[in-house]
């Protein structure tokens, strides 16, 4: 059996924070997305409807 790796540090997952091995790599998971470090891919005709959000501030 393969065992698991923490995606932030790759120790061991321990399985009261999976899939992070501890909860101080969970919680950076969590601000990487919180502060936009993330992004998840968008198609041009997804954003086509966005842009008359964007320019409405």
């Amino acid at each position: 059996m393969t065992t698991r790796t923490c995606p932030i540090c790759d120790k061991p997952v321990d399985p009261a924070h999976d899939p992070f091995c501890s909860r101080g790599c969970r919680d950076r998971d969590l601000l990487q997305w919180l502060g936009e470090g993330y992004r998840l891919p968008v198609k041009d005709e997804q954003r086509d409807g966005l842009d008359s959000i964007d320019s409405a501030d």
